[in-house]
């Protein structure tokens, strides 16, 4: 259980906003948390479009608060156009982003009250832009933490896998569009009309909002946009320590080891079980002292005390997760860390398992004989079981029994195994496979199954056929023709109990995660060439002698009063009659007009949220899917109250993608703002 601490060794004075002039005369907004130390200290700054005021204040206060209570400030920084920002946000990671961020962090490092050192810390859009701003250099910047964030924006993150369009991308972009949106604080902005006030500002932003899902759309291969802020095409520009954290129920955990992997300069990392949350406060637990792992971070680099301490022991620590029965839900995840003292590991060794009609044999079990040609054309619903892309920590994320999916996919068992195996690292596929349409994808599992049958997913891949040659180009399959294709699972730890049976799963559909081909895609596999290879990890008896973590701290946090009780469902309906499944989210935190989800207390604020999702196909036309996004929120002091609601919706025929979307809001009763769009985007590879 995590420690809530309420006494520091320095007292904390705390800034709740504070501007910071750039160039161009806009200001940026920023909440501080400054330890009374008597002396200037290093800085640590979070940069993110989040709204510091009220959105995340709890678990910045739960950071920040704790950093400077031990000695280190904390700058809590609004991107441009967002929170109580000033300008006009443009889009994810852009170059607005980038300039005015070296400029924060120049403005920081002059105060008064700072060292002239300064650290960035961040967690998803924050884990991602702390390596982008590395990678420029500031000189102030002396290290960053990347937490549940990707080096690489095509091929790694919330829009694309494998080449294929991800459900996340509608998901992520309609968010965005609802927070993009959101107004600034009168408390803050000026409550009067005018070039600082809050109702021209917001009408800006709202006139300023973009279809984020379709602009993402229309760019389906790895070109200049998702090259621009992908650390990964030249790791050689960070120059400043990394210490990269993740979790294997996120959907960003291959970043850590690839870091590791690239970076010439000091680096770290860790994987945990965790979801998309810091490590503090995670589920699945357990949790560990991230905090205190933080600090002995910003004391090495941002304050040159303890550089040796700080990369003493391995450079790699993974939780090495048992094999346990398949849950929508683990508050904790059993399993045991493991380390590293470098990676690539020399001690993984490759294990490579051979398809056969018989199953997965190694080589000494594969000849001529076992060479087989097998089909399948996998049902539309064929992924329902597979959980989210990225976990956060809810109820019904995580994937469950596999079986149903497993029935509709091609499955190549292991026998029996006689002994334990563990695996670190990502397990890689070479098939052989030939489809009868131009475009289609692939999407293989790894599957821990048991002695009762019970099949427990352990990673996973996708690829888009028309991307077998890379990411930059779209090149049609030829129907018919065999190919060589190649697939690198997600990284993995998963110990495989002996007399379980280890399984790889391959279906041509995988919704709703991915949007499916335009045409239903039958695949034959030629067995003969096509083989798994698993990374191996032999037992380490040092494990055994690893330090233990620190236990979990957190700072107490300002008060957050519950009004009206959440309710969260998540149900997939079958119409028997039709053959449309139906998946749907529905978390619903308030009726608006009818009570608050949560009173923040310190700002005198309520805040009312709703949000649907809802994903359907038909069986055997992929041309019937269809998914749609619907938010609303409120929020309300006295006598002022705003309201948003956002609607999103994507359809597809065999050429084009359809993308609606709607988006008004209210001051009061009265609508102040109505905006649509109906946009085609041409179906290129997907």
């Amino acid at each position: 259980m995590t420690r809530i601490v309420t006494e520091f060794p320095h007292p904390v004075r705390e800034v709740e906003n504070a501007w910071i002039p750039l160039a161009d005369g806009t200001r940026l907004a920023a909440r501080l948390w400054l330890p009374e130390s008597g002396r200037p200290v290093a800085v640590v700054l979070e940069y993110l479009p989040y709204r510091k005021r009220d959105m995340t204040r709890r678990r910045d206060d739960q950071m920040h608060r704790w950093f400077a209570g031990h000695g280190i400030a904390c700058a809590r920084v609004d991107i441009r156009g967002t929170g109580d920002s000033e300008g006009l946000f443009i889009d994810e990671y852009s170059r607005q982003e980038h300039e005015d961020a070296l400029q924060v962090i120049a403005w920081l490092a002059a105060q008064p009250w700072c060292s002239g050192a300064v650290g960035m810390i961040g967690i998803s859009w924050g884990g991602f832009n702390a390596l982008q701003i590395a990678a420029l250099r500031p000189p102030a910047l002396k290290a960053v933490i990347t937490l549940c964030a990707s080096d690489d924006r095509y091929a790694d993150d919330a829009h694309y896998m494998g080449g294929c369009l991800l459900m996340e991308n509608l998901q992520w972009g309609s968010i965005l569009m609802h927070y993009a949106a959101f107004p600034p604080d009168p408390e803050l902005f000026g409550a009067e009309g005018g070039q600082d006030g809050w109702q021209d500002a917001w009408a800006a932003r709202l006139a300023a909002v973009q279809p984020y899902p379709a602009v993402w759309m229309g760019h389906p291969t790895r070109d200049a946009y998702w090259r621009h802020g992908s650390v990964c095409e030249n790791f050689e520009a960070i120059a400043c320590p990394v210490l990269a954290v993740g979790g294997w129920a996120d959907g960003y955990s291959n970043a850590v080891p690839r870091l590791l992997a690239g970076l010439k300069v000091p680096c770290r990392g860790i994987v945990g079980p965790w979801a998309h949350v810091f490590p503090y406060d995670p589920l699945p637990g357990p949790a560990i002292g991230f905090l205190q792992e933080a600090l002995t971070w910003w004391r090495a680099w941002l304050e040159g005390e303890g550089q040796e301490a700080a990369m003493a022991g391995p450079r790699y620590r993974a939780w090495m997760q048992d094999s346990v029965p398949p849950q929508p839900h683990y508050a904790e995840r059993p399993g045991r860390w493991v380390a590293e003292d470098s990676w690539p590991s020399p001690r993984i060794r490759p294990l490579d398992l051979h398809l056969t009609g018989a199953g997965l044999r190694p080589d000494s079990d594969h000849g001529p004989t076992a060479a087989t040609e097998l089909s399948i054309q996998s049902p539309q619903v064929t992924g329902f079981f597979g959980g989210e892309w990225c976990a956060f920590g809810a109820d019904g994320e995580m994937p469950v029994d596999q079986r149903p999916d497993d029935g509709r996919s091609l499955c190549f068992d292991t026998v029996p195994l006689d002994a334990p195996m563990e695996i670190l690292g990502a397990p890689e596929v070479w098939l052989q496979v030939a489809v009868d349409r131009p475009t289609a994808f692939l999407a293989v599992r790894l599957c821990d199954v048991f002695p009762d049958g019970t099949s427990a997913r352990v990673s996973f891949g996708i690829l888009n056929l028309c991307h077998r040659l890379g990411h930059d180009r779209v090149a049609p399959a030829v129907p018919g023709a065999p190919m060589k294709v190649h697939l690198r699972l997600n990284d993995i730890a998963h110990r495989f109990p002996a007399g379980h049976v280890v399984r790889l799963a391959v279906s041509t559909a995988y919704w709703p995660m991915v949007w499916p081909s335009p045409q239903a895609v039958t695949a034959r596999l030629l067995t003969a060439g096509s083989r798994l290879v698993l990374p191996v990890r032999p037992e380490d008896p040092a494990d055994a002698d690893l330090p233990p973590f620190p236990p979990a701290e957190m700072a107490a946090t300002d008060e957050h009063i519950g009004l009206h009780p959440a309710r969260f469902r998540r149900t997939i309906e079958r119409d028997l009659v039709t053959g449309d499944t139906v998946y749907t989210l529905l978390d619903e935190a308030a009726e608006l007009g009818e009570g608050a989800l949560v009173r923040i207390e310190a700002i005198g604020l309520d805040v009312a949220s709703s949000y649907l999702k809802r994903c359907r196909i038909e069986d055997q036309d992929p041309t019937h899917a269809a998914a749609e996004v619907v938010q609303r929120t409120r929020l309300s002091r006295g006598s002022w109250q705003v309201r948003l609601e956002t609607r999103t919706r994507l359809t597809a025929d065999h050429d084009t993608f359809r993308f609606h979307a709607e988006q008004e809001a209210f001051e009061g009763e009265r609508s102040v703002s109505l905006r649509t769009w109906d946009l085609p985007i041409r179906r290129s590879g997907l």
